[in-house]
């Protein structure tokens, strides 16, 4: 795959394959995404939370990418957590879950655990441990924790999709683009806030 990125010896080696099919694939993807945005390097995460969990999203064709992955033994290089499921994974029998459904969703989770992913299956990953530090680089896909986690805990990450938190979280990296970027993270709106006493 031919870049403008600023790759380090690693990375090149990562998207060589040297380190395996499962990491080429998410290289390529953290890569690919960074050539789309014109980022002139890839940059290292401290976490990832990954969306893409729900079966009914994923469909048989997404718990097979998954599977895939997961067979190759590689593990996330940061810690990462879990988007919540399609399903309550205890008590789904109680809201009349099909079992087809339940065992496929089940089959998502395990997949995931493979790939050391925390299947936490939460949407505020800040409150169960995922809670980066001022200025981290992380990649968050869930929209409301990557809004909480940019302006209340000043971490700098762009709303990743499922796949590509994924692949960050396996590869331990990230483009830099977009919020990552001071200059992306500059005001431009001033609100003026008057009282009466």
């Amino acid at each position: 795959m031919k870049t403008t990125l600023k790759l380090t010896n690693e990375e090149q080696e990562l998207l060589a394959g040297k380190y395996g099919q499962t990491l080429r694939k998410a290289m390529e993807l953290v890569v690919g995404l960074g050539t789309i945005y014109n980022a002139q390097r890839l940059i290292q995460i401290t976490s990832a939370q990954v969306a893409g969990v729900s079966y009914d999203n994923l469909g048989d064709a997404g718990l097979s990418f998954l599977e895939s992955l997961a067979k190759d033994g590689v593990t996330a290089r940061v810690p990462a957590t879990l988007n919540p499921a399609g399903m309550d994974l205890e008590n789904w029998q109680d809201f009349g879950i099909e079992p087809n459904f339940a065992q496929k969703q089940l089959q998502v989770i395990q997949a995931y655990q493979r790939l050391g992913i925390q299947t936490t299956c939460s949407c505020v990953p800040y409150l169960i441990g995922n809670q980066p530090a001022y200025r981290e680089h992380i990649a968050w896909s869930e929209s409301s924790a990557v809004c909480f986690a940019n302006s209340v805990l000043g971490a700098r990450t762009n709303r990743e999709g499922g796949p590509s938190a994924l692949a960050a979280a396996l590869t331990g990296r990230t483009a830099e683009y977009g919020l990552h970027l001071d200059e992306a993270r500059l005001p431009s709106l001033r609100v003026i806030v008057e009282g009466n006493n």
